[in-house]
């Protein structure tokens, strides 16, 4: 093997048998210009800025805002001490939808998929809920419009999907009752309430 090959094996990510050999951090940093200039800690920019020793060394400077009022009890992630000076109030949590997504903030961290899959759920049951408080005040939601049929006339809607690789054509059969469930579900609701009713009577 020539020393050419040598090298090449060196930076081979995987090797299944033998010992690579690897060469010495020296070797490295005549051959790479600048290699390692960050092992030390002395040469590294931001080891000043990042010590906690350093305090205003750097000039840094930051003055925390005025709190906003009304902070206490605002859901935040678990690993923050407090919330931050300034937040959003334009969609307070209301409902299941709120008491899920408060469980989650609480509970879980952001590091935990249990956070993130509670406030999808939190967020599934909002837009369930509204459906159906929008249905009871008399503006129901445009259920076929919102399929994307109209989008489909005069698109060759058949045509494009027949012998195609499109993905959206594997849960094309599944959109009608994502999007129509709700409705679904509050029409059944309806029927049992109004079948109980008439059998009273």
């Amino acid at each position: 093997m020539s020393r050419e090959d040598e090298e090449m094996t060196d930076h081979i990510a995987y090797i299944a048998d033998g010992k690579r050999n690897a060469p010495s951090a020296d070797e490295l940093r005549a051959r790479i210009p600048g290699w390692g200039s960050d092992l030390d800690p002395a040469d590294r920019p931001s080891v000043p800025k990042l010590s906690r020793e350093a305090g205003s060394a750097t000039g840094a400077h930051w003055v925390r805002p005025e709190q906003q009022p009304g902070g206490t009890g605002r859901e935040r992630s678990i690993e923050h001490a407090h919330v931050t000076p300034v937040f959003g109030t334009a969609q307070p949590l209301r409902g299941l939808a709120g008491v899920v997504r408060r469980y989650a903030y609480r509970r879980f961290s952001e590091g935990r998929l249990a956070h993130w899959m509670l406030l999808v759920v939190g967020d599934r049951i909002d837009v369930a809920t509204h459906r159906v408080t929008d249905a009871l005040r008399g503006r129901p939601d445009d259920l076929i419009g919102e399929t994307g049929i109209g989008a489909e006339r005069g698109k060759r809607p058949i045509a494009s999907r027949l012998g195609s690789t499109r993905p959206d054509t594997h849960h094309t059969w599944m959109d009608p009752f994502v999007v129509n469930w709700p409705a679904v579900v509050a029409g059944g609701v309806l029927l049992l309430v109004v079948r109980r009713v008439l059998r009273r009577r």
